[in-house]
């Protein structure tokens, strides 16, 4: 059972770190108490803003010793609630650790701390040449926090996601025991990869303190296609088509025009084109204007015979920033549209996206709600909006539950999984319990167990 926090609680915090890095719960603000999408709201009774791995290991060894939960938080753009502490204690707050600490050109690995932002680790190798290849559309998330859920992203259809790029890792466990897990070698079969439950354990397990991160040659060319079709399920049953057609595209997105005018009136400013139901997004890219050519005329071949109303060609960096600046609003975009919403973000085998999608899109008549759709088609990651407009709470919490229920259940008819990047946090708990077999649940309560014995790091999370 964890103790009531109390004064001397916040001396001892702030003897580690300092008073001016240790706020009490009276002051601290309600961006706090929630992460972005706000489905659930608790206040911490302190956060301490860290600065070193020596402070988490001192903050984190007092914190088991008196039983006080540690809920970890770096931008707190997470969309199911990771970040919230639910029980209270710590708000450890790692967004201060913002210093890249080392590029090793030989081994190809950038090692830094985790409050840096991905927007700025993407700028930081590509101004030097290199690609770090996980592209989720939120660029203000912490590198910790992208680790944290094993963020993927619209490159994953060719470069997979974080968990691919994380070689190694500086964590402190519950106990504040610090430990080093991986290493810069590109293959490891030295027993079992605690690396690897880290990423995606959403601090539940251990608190990563510096991350070494595997960078690719940055690709000298690239090129983006939109694709207009007159239909949704023509769009997305083109992409299997395309990904067999021609090398694998840097990215595959589908969009529909509703998306698209919300994206318009958020932006203030017009998409290329608006005028048909759905849209693909293609990207390719390679080393040389010979690769990428050959890619795209095969993509856009078959995307005409499998009946794209036209094929848009974007080979300047102005239309690119259109087309993807636009595509990064659409989350912002359909929030500003509505007064609440909330996300399914499952993932599906590529051969049953259209047929989901579809199933998606009939929910809004059985259920009488708006859905808003878009996702990652050539990976299957597909995010389902469910938005409430001007529902009364009693209504909406119900017809929310009956669709996010109808939505999970046809997820795991296809061999899905619940979620496909965001994570679980607190907010689909139920329905990865509803997707785990007991025995699998089961082994994953006996990791957490095994990691954090006494449950005080981010209590009420994933299991």
């Amino acid at each position: 059972m964890n103790k009531k926090f109390d004064e001397a609680d916040l001396a001892a915090l702030r003897a580690i770190c300092g008073e001016a890095r240790v706020t009490p719960r009276d002051a601290i603000g309600d961006d706090y108490c929630h992460d972005e999408l706000g489905g659930g709201f608790a206040r911490p009774d302190a956060r301490v803003v860290v600065s070193s791995t020596e402070e988490i290991s001192a903050v984190m060894r007092y914190a088991n010793e008196h039983r006080i939960p540690v809920t970890v938080r770096g931008s707190g753009t997470g969309l199911v609630g990771g970040a919230v502490p639910l029980c209270g204690g710590i708000l450890l707050d790692t967004s201060a650790m913002t210093r890249i600490l080392e590029l090793d050109e030989q081994n190809m690995t950038l090692t830094l701390e985790p409050g840096v932002l991905l927007m700025d680790v993407a700028k930081y190798a590509e101004e030097r040449g290199y690609l770090y290849p996980p592209d989720p559309g939120e660029k203000t998330a912490t590198i910790g926090g992208n680790i944290s859920t094993n963020a993927g992203g619209m490159r994953a259809v060719k470069y997979g996601v974080t968990r691919d790029y994380v070689r190694a890792l500086e964590v402190v466990f519950p106990d504040g025991t610090v430990a080093t897990l991986g290493g810069k070698v590109a293959k490891n079969s030295s027993g079992y990869s605690l690396k690897d439950l880290v990423v995606g354990s959403e601090g539940t397990l251990a608190i990563v303190a510096k991350a070494t991160l595997r960078l690719l040659p940055l690709p000298k060319f690239k090129i983006s296609l939109l694709v207009p079709f007159p239909n949704l399920e023509a769009a997305i049953r083109t992409v299997p088509l395309v990904i067999r057609a021609s090398s694998v595209p840097t990215a595959v997105e589908f969009m529909e025009r509703e998306v698209i005018l919300a994206a318009e009136q958020f932006q203030g400013r017009k998409f290329p084109d608006n005028s048909a139901d759905a849209y693909l997004m293609l990207t390719f890219d390679g080393a040389s204007q010979q690769e990428i050519d050959l890619a795209y005329e095969a993509a856009a071949k078959t995307c005409l015979e499998a009946g794209a109303i036209d094929v848009f060609l974007s080979d300047t960096q102005e239309r690119n920033e259109s087309i993807w600046s636009a595509r990064g609003a659409f989350l912002e975009a359909i929030k500003a549209s509505t007064t609440e919403m909330d996300e399914c973000d499952v993932v599906v085998p590529r051969s049953h996206v259209a047929d989901f999608v579809l199933f998606s899109r009939a929910l809004q008549e059985k259920h009488g709600v708006r859905i808003r759709s878009f996702g990652h088609a050539g990976d299957g990651n597909l995010h389902i909006y469910v938005l409430r407009d001007d529902l009364d709470e009693e209504t909406w919490k119900a017809k929310l539950a009956a669709a996010f229920g109808d939505l999970y259940a046809k997820a795991r008819e296809f061999g899905g999984q619940v979620s496909g990047e965001h994570g679980i946090g607190f907010a689909k708990k139920p329905f990865l319990a509803e997707s785990l077999s007991p025995e699998v649940r089961t082994i994953m309560r006996s990791i957490k167990a095994a990691f954090d014995p006494n449950g005080i790091l981010n209590p009420g999370k994933i299991v």
